[in-house]
């Protein structure tokens, strides 16, 4: 997984302009870096307009890399990103399929890989 450089630019935004702000949620603006709620709907359209990453692709990346590291486990899903417990029994089938599908992914480019040789 590789974040887009408008991605990075905007983390390194956030850092800079909001170093101590103690909201989790990725996009953050002057109304929600001094609270822990999320931006507005239409905040977030405004600023994700024109750029290459979408909401649902960094939501996806941020999840599957949470299972990467710790596993599609629903009760860790739930707590970390503050779900119910069906919402994070389907984040936790995805990433898994996500992963099912990654690791043959990858078998297939290694065996492609070793024909070449």
């Amino acid at each position: 997984m590789s974040a887009t450089p408008d991605l990075l630019d905007w983390l390194e935004h956030r850092r800079t302009r909001w170093p101590n702000t103690a909201n989790l949620h990725l996009l953050i603006n002057n109304q929600t870096a001094n609270r822990t709620t999320r931006a507005s709907n239409h905040w977030i359209s405004a600023a994700m307009r024109g750029q290459a990453a979408t909401l649902e692709r960094l939501r996806v990346d941020r999840q599957l890399e949470e299972a990467m590291v710790h596993g599609p486990d629903p009760l860790h899903l739930a707590e970390v990103f503050g779900l119910d417990e069906k919402t994070a029994m389907r984040y936790a089938d995805s990433a898994r399929r996500l992963l099912e599908t990654s690791a043959e992914s990858w078998s297939v480019v290694a065996a492609s890989t070793d024909d070449q040789r």
